[in-house]
């Protein structure tokens, strides 16, 4: 057994601090729970001088790319507003080319998949990224498949992940993927993270614009209808899950949101699948398999019923539609 996992995150000016401080402070809680073998978090650029997040703040003990020498668990990529630049310098593609061939795995996170593809190494891959990026990283490498929907995506020994906190999600799966899961779960709860989302959990969260109900069995469950917008989310399913009847779930709904525990699940799944339309190009049938719905017909309907509109008009229109008051 090797005495450490050595992760190396690949960084470069202006990337995101969060997409550096996601894993690594992860990482470090999961040594702080006993990993066995620790992780050994090491930061590196091209230069190896401390560099600038695209926030301002610096980030120092970082490495030259090219003094990184030996094996290593893992290469991550970091992304941010610096990503297109760094896609174009060939001395950072040249190193991420080389460490990718020393390493068990190779991830990355947001819009690091872009240096990860400019690399060479996701042709004939199923990738994912930032969900506003997807749609030019598909243009810009054709021999890359290209979903925008999902969290993370694992193809092989290659991750890719969504937006920004989508890193945690990464890390805790991969974490769980060397550790296991009761593992991952002390670090979430250390973290007081809600919950690991699944990898195939959509990148937009339905209940963002919403205020959070100060109950807490309803504000936990949006976020577990959020999160499992595919399985049985039916209103005894839900109130088994809470520990409470069926007819005190729909209390608790009613007072707190205003609606009751089905209208709120039929409303996460429509504006889900809104999200989806308007955010990639997936068939109607396809966004409805990935937000719970039956078939695209009654997605179909939910859609004039919340929206007043179609999917086809949803997916033309410039701006995310406001709901029908009733």
């Amino acid at each position: 057994m090797e005495s450490v996992r050595r992760v190396v995150i690949v960084a470069f000016d202006d990337a995101q601090i969060l997409d550096v401080a996601c894993p690594s402070g992860a990482m470090e809680i999961a040594n702080s729970h006993g990993a066995v073998p620790p992780y050994a978090v090491e930061l590196a650029t091209v230069h190896g001088r401390t560099t600038r997040s695209s926030s301002g703040i610096l980030l120092a003990g970082v490495r030259r790319l090219a003094e990184v020498s030996g094996r290593m668990d893992t290469m991550l990529v970091v992304g941010g507003a610096g990503t297109e630049a760094a896609a174009k310098d060939e001395r950072l593609l040249t190193q991420v080319r080389r460490l990718a061939e020393r390493s068990r795995r190779v991830a990355s996170v947001c819009t690091g998949t872009f240096v990860l593809a400019a690399a060479g190494l996701l042709d004939d891959r199923r990738v994912t990224t930032h969900w506003g990026y997807s749609e030019l990283l598909a243009a810009s490498f054709p021999a890359l498949t290209v979903d925008p929907a999902p969290l993370y995506i694992r193809d092989g020994n290659v991750f890719t992940s969504a937006g920004v906190i989508s890193a945690l999600d990464l890390t805790l799966a991969l974490i769980e993927d060397d550790h296991g899961p009761t593992l991952a779960r002390e670090v979430a709860r250390e973290l007081v993270t809600y919950l690991h989302r699944p990898a195939d959990q959509a990148q937009i969260s339905t209940f963002l614009a919403a205020p959070p109900p100060s109950n807490r069995v309803v504000l936990d469950l949006l976020g577990y209808i959020a999160a499992h917008l595919t399985e049985d989310l039916s209103p005894p399913a839900l109130a088994a899950r809470a520990g409470v009847t069926t007819r005190h779930l729909t209390r608790l709904f009613t007072a707190h949101l205003g609606s009751t525990p089905a209208k709120t699940v039929r409303t996460a799944r429509t504006e889900a699948a809104a999200h989806l339309v308007r955010s990639t190009a997936l068939p109607l049938a396809a966004v409805a398999r990935q937000c719970g719905f039956a078939s695209a017909e009654t997605l179909r309907t939910a859609f004039r019923e919340h929206y007043g509109l179609s999917g086809d008009k949803l997916r033309r229109m410039p701006d995310m539609p406001r709901p029908i008051v009733r």
